[in-house]
């Protein structure tokens, strides 16, 4: 007999919940098996009509049925959600998987009360098109079942990878969490640099996408390290060695480890802010 999929309980219906919930239902998982709780009625109404999920009025509803809760709502705000569904996790005692940023499951077992079963993860916005990356990182209570589970229902808008230790979160937060805001940057650059070359900017700006996409889809599927990659496409004596030069000239790595160094440490001062 086939073990049933355990029933997820979300609280908060933002982008990162609707996007998990649109990856699981495109993974076979029955929307009847999907509760959902938010304060804002419009986006619960929207995930309703959109996904025919369960909706709740209150945070306490999703608590009392969920084999698995996600709590998806601001960082923030968490404290105040734990805070009142704490007594019904500790009964009920589901397995908690928090995307909220910044908040130790340190912090979060403090707030529950006695509840071993925390996975804290941290993804990144290209989930909401299935092509995210996701960092998790499991308390020593977490059974394999349920770190399983964790990865599977990540995993549905995209790569999963589990740290050791917690404090590396702050790491991933600075390579993929913040990470496509500097392809962004990048991209953003690029297609100035077209337009002051002489292209239109809606040709440069498609031509910065495509060639970062094409890019990125063959760093994942070539056996290849990137840096590999890169040495096959700059010919000796060519364009594109004359540009990695001036790259190079400027302090392009370096620039780099200083920028994910700042971004960690910024992640590690936040996550003790509001753990206080």
């Amino acid at each position: 007999m086939q073990q049933q999929h355990p029933r997820l309980g979300f609280i908060g219906a933002g982008n990162m919940a609707s996007s998990l919930i649109a990856g699981l239902l495109a993974d076979g998982v029955d929307p009847g098996l999907i509760d959902v709780a938010d304060v804002n009625p419009a986006a619960l109404d929207l995930l309703k009509n959109r996904h025919h999920i369960i909706s709740h009025q209150d945070n306490l509803g999703v608590a009392a049925v969920a084999d698995v809760l996600i709590l998806a709502v601001k960082p923030q705000l968490l404290q105040t959600v734990i805070l009142e569904i704490a007594p019904l996790l500790r009964e009920r005692r589901p397995l908690v998987i928090s995307i909220a940023a910044g908040i130790t499951s340190e912090t979060l077992a403090r707030w529950i009360g006695d509840h071993p079963s925390i996975v804290r993860t941290m993804p990144n916005t290209p989930a909401m098109v299935q092509c995210g990356a996701t960092g998790l990182f499991a308390r020593e209570g977490v059974t394999d079942q349920q770190r399983s589970t964790a990865e599977s229902i990540l995993r549905a808008v995209g790569l999963t990878v589990w740290v050791h230790q917690e404090s590396a979160l702050d790491a991933v937060t600075a390579l993929s969490g913040s990470g496509p805001a500097y392809f962004f940057l990048l991209m953003e650059a690029m297609e100035d640099a077209g337009v002051a070359l002489g292209l239109d900017r809606e040709t440069a700006r498609l031509l910065a996408q495509q060639t970062a996409l094409g890019a990125g889809r063959m760093a994942i599927e070539s056996e290849d390290p990137p840096k590999e990659l890169r040495r096959k496409v700059t010919s000796p004596g060519g364009t594109t060695e004359q540009a990695i030069a001036r790259f190079e000239a400027g302090g392009f790595s370096p620039l780099v480890h200083q920028a994910l160094k700042a971004a960690a440490t910024r992640a590690e001062e936040l996550s003790q802010q509001l753990g206080e």
